[in-house]
């Protein structure tokens, strides 16, 4: 591997490799629900398994800054994936529901989430998945440092 020159590298490789499956990801999300996107489905799925998260959690474990995440939301509330009211105890706050929209296109975007990780992952052994989880575990808390 060359260090002089950054398309040689192992975190060029995974940055291409994350734009990769976010192409066939949306490419294949789009086939069952046009007006979604890969991030926007994020939102949906971790909305789903927890609906007390707060705005910064939610923004953190989707990358984004909180001006990203509150634009983001105002789209899926306007695209009626989302409902926003504003918290009862906190007024800065706001309580997010998944609508019935919302929850129709989670049934319909988790066979496609799987069949995005198969492709994704095809010809690995689970032990190499289980070696590139933890190598990347590993970058990620050096980078933490």
């Amino acid at each position: 591997m060359k260090l002089e020159n950054p398309t040689g590298t192992a975190l060029y490789s995974i940055e291409k490799a994350i734009k990769e499956y976010r192409k066939l990801a949306q490419k294949n999300i789009t086939k069952v629900v046009e007006d979604i996107t890969v991030d926007q489905c994020l939102v949906l799925i971790i909305l789903n398994d927890n609906q007390d998260i707060s705005q910064n959690e939610l923004a953190n474990l989707v990358f984004k800054d909180n001006a990203s995440i509150t634009r983001m939301i105002e789209l899926m509330v306007k695209k009626e994936y989302l409902t926003r009211t504003i918290h009862p105890e906190d007024r800065r706050k706001f309580n997010l529901e998944i609508t019935n929209k919302g929850i129709k296109t989670l049934e319909l975007i988790q066979p496609v989430i799987k069949i995005n990780r198969q492709t994704a992952l095809d010809g690995l052994s689970l032990e190499e998945i289980t070696l590139l989880d933890q190598t990347l575990n590993k970058i990620i808390i050096n980078c933490k440092k």
